[in-house]
């Protein structure tokens, strides 16, 4: 299972601080949504030597993503094109019917992420969209975990809205806890205990963590010499040309 975190400047640990400590918990991955707190994967998608010196340190994959914080879809799409030959995962934070639509209509972005936040909504349209595009909506569990009162109940409410669209239409998804510190990661029993405490089904979370791990392999080998199109890669007797 993989963790999707914010580490410095955007978030409060280094991403040597979130590795160590995704370890200890039992993470197979990290995925790293700050764009400049990790040096990019190669053109070929192997990671970065920075990402695999702390892969063979910790014993985690350390996966470069970016995440996009656009104010409307026009800037959102120049971003994307901009970060999508560059970086391994491609998140962009949804919140506004706009940025919403746009992120499940655009194949390019991998994750639309805390698609509820603000006045954010969703409905059966975006998740047939993001079905059909490939695009993961992210559930981040940070709220349940870390908010109180009335911002919690609203949080829980808006995830269980957000889990029964989804699963009805099979769109993809991913779950987080959201961390900006090594300080707010939890160990995947953790959030899976969390979750199923509030009704959500313990392996549809555990799928959840695994789909970054998913997703990272997955564009890896599409940025590989190697591939060619789905199901379809470059053997010894494919010629150039």
């Amino acid at each position: 299972m993989y963790e999707a975190v914010h580490a410095h400047p955007d978030g409060d640990a280094t991403v040597a601080r979130h590795a160590a400590t995704a370890a200890r918990y039992g993470y197979e991955g990290v995925v790293v949504r700050t764009r400049d707190a990790l040096d990019p994967a190669g053109e070929d998608g192997e990671p970065s030597s920075e990402a695999a010196a702390l892969r063979d340190e910790y014993g985690v994959d350390v996966v470069d993503a970016v995440e996009i914080d656009a104010d409307d879809a026009t800037s959102a799409s120049g971003a994307v094109g901009n970060y999508r030959s560059e970086r391994t995962v491609v998140c962009l934070v949804g919140g506004g019917d706009g940025l919403n639509r746009f992120a499940v209509e655009e194949p390019r972005v991998d994750v639309l992420a805390r698609p509820m936040d603000g006045r954010g909504d969703f409905n059966h349209v975006l998740a047939k969209a993001a079905r059909d595009n490939g695009v993961h909506v992210e559930f981040d569990l940070g709220p349940l975990l870390r908010a109180s009162g009335g911002g919690r109940v609203r949080a829980l409410s808006d995830l269980r809205k957000l889990r029964e669209i989804v699963a009805y239409y099979d769109a993809p998804h991913v779950v987080s806890a959201n961390p900006r510190s090594h300080l707010e990661l939890r160990a995947p029993r953790e959030l899976v205990a969390a979750a199923e405490a509030v009704g959500f089904d313990p392996e549809w979370v555990g799928a959840g963590l695994r789909a970054w791990g998913e997703i990272a392999a997955r564009n890896r080998e599409r940025r590989s010499e190697a591939f060619i199109e789905p199901g379809v890669r470059r053997g010894r007797y494919e010629e150039d040309g």
